[in-house]
């Protein structure tokens, strides 16, 4: 059974899903938070503007850095700011679970979810009409399941043989002093 290590689990998370609706304002949007997803352990949690826009070499960073599993939680498909982002985003999780898959780390170790996103609700405050209450308590259920399967995910694979290579390379890592010096007398 896998340990409960920080780290080892990162989650993307689009900064659209599960939260109220906002009209905007010209001061901005207030700053996005993280669904609440009640982890018993320290998790990597990075949000993102749209899961969209989350390439290849974020996902394989956090597998090199020694996360377990990594999850990516997208705004629902019919409800995206960006139209197409959490589309773009189930293409891309397919894409590296083959690569995950063709380099034997495994593509169950990828998780995508999602959650309501808000852009219906965010048109419809911008012009001056009432938004759907967002159910907190739906919500927080969503949450707590996309945490259950994570962490059962953890617990039946493996650990990440990627972890081991990553912290063997830094631990050899040597450092060369370097004389900077100036001599005076020297052209």
């Amino acid at each position: 059974m896998t340990t409960s290590l920080p780290g080892a689990v990162t989650i993307f998370v689009c900064a659209n899903c599960a939260r109220p609706g906002q009209a905007p304002t010209s001061a901005g949007r207030p700053r996005p938070a993280v669904p609440d997803f009640g982890w018993p352990w320290p998790v990597r949690e990075i949000l993102v503007p749209c899961t969209g826009r989350l390439q290849p070499e974020h996902v394989l960073k956090a597998f090199e850095s020694g996360s377990g599993v990594v999850s990516i939680v997208a705004c629902e498909e019919d409800n995206c700011h960006y139209l197409e982002g959490s589309k773009r985003c189930a293409r891309r999780a397919d894409y590296l679970r083959s690569i995950l898959d063709a380099i034997g780390l495994g593509g169950e170790r990828l998780m995508l979810f999602h959650l309501p996103g808000t852009a219906a609700e965010d048109m419809a405050l911008a012009a001056g009409r009432a938004a759907p209450a967002c159910a907190s308590e739906g919500l927080d259920a969503q949450a707590a399941t996309i945490r259950d399967q994570v962490i059962e995910a953890l617990a039946a694979l493996p650990p990440n043989p990627l972890h081991r290579a990553f912290a063997a390379g830094h631990a050899e890592e040597t450092c060369q002093e370097v004389d900077i010096s100036y001599d005076d007398n020297e052209e």
